[in-house]
């Protein structure tokens, strides 16, 4: 039996949107996070007005961004110049999840092209022949050595190209499938390497957070707490300042996003999954509504079957969740129907339509119960100013209801937390928001004396942590 991986969880044919590795105690080693990676012949900008070129690959989507960016700290503000993201769920579709090798294989042959397309649309290719030395050649051949693809793209533009106006390389370093994380890095090593540019490793967690940057009209107030809830990651964080983090809270077993996937996959809904449910759910919530506020037509209408599933760890002194014994809830359930319908349990008996949305309603109202409840209480116990709600699952128009309902509750008692949501194209995986986390950490240095490291430290680490 072949084993696939969703973004750095190996699963047997199974998906979960969005994609991300599951978190590992691991830290990272402080002097290569906090360090800038600077070769010879670089030379750092300032945070007044700096041109940052960004670049993710921790799953399935090639990302390359570009943004202008001023401000510093007090008042980080992003032009953005160019933002692409070229998604690889049509290849890996078929498998029912992503293979590593075939995601970094996509990655290779399309991440050159990104990065000529995004400096051509910022107004920053700077058009001219160049012609590399034989042994500069040989450098980046060794260096891009297993990204072939790749390899040949960035010798085309450095050859047909001069260095553009750009301040800063910014690569996302993990957590993440490393063989996707590493082409990469590769290229931003490259790229820092011709270009005389700085390379930042960036947090791929670190970059959810601060995909809430480009609404400058609600700054980050601190103490703030994020949730950050993906296919790999449900965790509680307390952010008492940039760059200061303390999970204070996590699963224990499946993420939200996989629990989320492996619903689906019981209910024989295609991939990707997670959307499958919230559509059903929403359509049931729908159904329901009308059903209430239309009294002369309650007859007429099916009534939603009233489903409840367990709210795990929902009453624990602490902040961990767990969604293992909910999705087995849900697995039971399913036997169960399909065992009235006098079919086999597992003889591929097809749900009709409508119980599969009671079924995704039961499911995502428990999922959000729990999420908020638990959040509700980290607020309080911290007095947190900011709540950030970021990962790709934050795209449930549900569970972003749910939240807002929940600060502005919180606002009419007093007590006041502003919500911070990125929009829905930034809590999927992008390169902007690696972008606006390099240019929170480079104007934190600056105002404690840059170090720097050599730019070959900088190394793929999928199960690295926030610390």
């Amino acid at each position: 039996m072949s084993c696939i991986f969703v973004c750095g969880i190996g699963l047997v044919a199974e998906w979960m949107l969005p994609k991300h590795q599951t978190p590992v105690r691991f830290r990272y080693p402080a002097h290569v996070f906090d360090r800038l990676s600077v070769p010879k012949n670089a030379t750092v900008g300032s945070t007044n007005n700096m041109k940052i070129l960004s670049i993710e690959t921790s799953c399935d989507e090639t990302a390359v961004s570009i943004v202008e960016a001023t401000g510093g700290l007090e008042k980080p503000a992003f032009t953005v110049l160019s933002n692409l993201v070229l998604s690889q769920i049509k290849t890996h579709e078929q498998y029912g999840g992503v293979f590593p090798n075939i995601a970094k294989r996509e990655h290779s042959k399309n991440l050159g092209r990104l990065i000529e397309t995004a400096l051509q649309e910022a107004g920053l290719f700077v058009e001219q022949k160049n012609s590399l030395t034989e042994s500069q050649k040989e450098k980046i051949t060794a260096d891009l050595s297993r990204e072939p693809e790749l390899c040949t793209a960035l010798i085309e533009l450095f050859e047909s190209s001069g260095k553009p106006a750009i301040d800063l390389i910014a690569v996302t370093f993990g957590p993440g499938l490393e063989p996707a994380l590493w082409v990469g890095i590769n290229a931003g090593k490259v790229l820092s390497e011709v270009w005389g540019i700085p390379v930042m490793p960036i947090n791929h967690m670190e970059g959810h957070i601060s995909s809430v940057l480009l609404d400058t009209k609600k700054p980050v107030e601190f103490p703030a707490l994020a949730l950050l809830i993906s296919g790999g990651h449900t965790e509680l964080v307390l952010v008492p300042d940039w760059l200061s983090y303390k999970i204070i809270g996590q699963t224990r077993d499946d993420a939200v996003g996989e629990a989320f996937d492996k619903v689906a996959r019981m209910m024989g809904l295609p991939y990707p999954g997670g959307p499958q449910i919230s559509a059903l759910a929403h359509e049931a919530r729908e159904a329901q509504s009308d059903i209430q506020n239309d009294a002369e037509k309650k007859s007429e209408k099916k009534p939603v079957q009233n489903f409840n599933f367990p709210r795990p760890m929902i009453h624990s002194a602490d902040y961990d969740f767990s969604f293992s014994g909910l999705k087995t809830s849900v697995l039971y359930k399913i036997r169960e129907l399909k065992a009235l319908q006098d079919a086999h349990v597992d003889g591929g008996i097809e749900l009709p339509v409508e119980t599969k949305k009671s079924l995704a309603l039961a499911f995502e109202d428990a999922v959000i119960e729990t999420l908020v409840v638990k959040t509700k209480k980290a607020i309080a116990e911290y007095k947190s100013k900011t709540l950030i709600l970021a990962g790709g699952v934050t795209a449930n128009k549900a569970i972003r209801k749910a939240f807002q309902n929940l600060t502005d509750e919180q606002t009419a008692s007093g007590a006041s937390t502003q919500l911070l949501i990125p929009t829905h194209e930034l809590s999927t995986d992008n390169a902007l928001m690696i972008a606006f986390a390099a240019y929170v950490r480079f104007s934190k240095n600056s105002t404690t004396g840059n170090s720097t490291a050599d730019v070959h430290e900088i190394v793929a680490q999928g199960n690295v942590q926030l610390s």
